[in-house]
Order: structure tokens, then sequence, then C-alpha cells
């Protein structure tokens, strides 16, 4: 554990994470004499993520046990995905469309959709929404278009697109 946060009555001293990591990051929500000590993390970063423990010292009370704990997740965007072809597009063939995100929290879903003029979603056993693949078999000249992958989660989307001509 790091301590991030410390108010010491006789030093009337406050750690913060600033200490270890230059900028105004964190600090107490109230003033200390309010009893409510909560406290306040700004700019979040992915490494913030983690459990944090309160621990509250009162002078005349050894019996309690004065500790809160939770857990905190600081969701990440998918970053721009990569759409990629493998596969020889030739009438008859079979390709796979893959997409690819290098972040994210928790981990992108992905949804592959075939733009208009011939708009048309897919499902499995097609398409592979934890992987962000996309299979087309026995390809035709009418299956050439722009085909897009939405990578998704909880904190946002992003998009990438691939020309396929058959």
């Amino acid at each position: 554990p790091v301590q991030i946060l410390a108010y010491l009555p006789g030093q009337r001293k406050v750690v913060k994470m600033e200490d270890m990591d230059p900028g105004p990051r964190t600090g107490f929500l109230h003033l200390i004499n309010t009893r409510n000590i909560s406290m306040f993390i700004n700019t979040t970063r992915e490494q913030d993520s983690g459990q944090y423990m309160c621990t509250v010292n009162v002078a005349d009370d050894r019996l309690e046990k004065n500790i809160g704990i939770i857990n905190l997740t600081v969701l990440v965007p998918p970053a721009a995905p990569t759409c990629q072809l493998h596969g020889s597009a030739v009438v008859g063939a079979n390709v796979t469309l893959s997409c690819s995100s290098k972040k994210g929290k928790p981990s992108p879903m992905y949804q592959w959709q075939r733009e208009p003029p011939t708009l048309q979603v897919f499902f499995p056993p097609a398409q592979d929404r934890a992987r962000g693949t996309l299979k087309l078999t026995n390809l035709s000249l009418e299956m050439s278009g722009v085909y897009v992958c939405r990578a998704e989660n909880r904190a946002g989307s992003k998009n990438c697109s691939i020309v396929l001509e058959v």
C-alpha cells in the first residue's frame, strides 16, 4: 500500500499523490474538522485503479476498527481500432475481417456492419464480438463495399473501416 493522503493533527501535514506525481490531483473534499474525510482524485488515470483504504485513528477509541475500503476501476475508452483483411478477396473465396483496439478498460466488444447503400448488420457465428472478427464466405461481387467496425465499452467507442473489393 502507498499512502496518498494523511492528516496528522499535531503536525497538520497533508501527504498527497502530488508529492510522488506532480499536479494537483488529490485532496480532501472538506475541511478536516467537519468529520467528513472524503477525498477526490482529479484527472484520473488507468493506474489509479485499485483498492483504497481509509483508516481513522481516534485517540480514545481503541476497540473500533475505523477502516473503510473501496475498489476503484478507472474506465478507459477504446483506442482507435485497426481494421485488416485476411485472405484474397476473389469470387468464391472466404475472407476474415479483423478489428482490434490496443486500449480499453473494460476490454472493448466489436460490432461489424456493412455501410449503405447495402446496409447489413452481422451476427454470430459470422461475427465474433469479443475477438473482433467477421468471416465472409463464398464471396460474390455483390459483397463488395465499405465495412465498418465499432470498438465499444462503457467508456466510449471508436470506429475503423475497410473497403472490400471482390
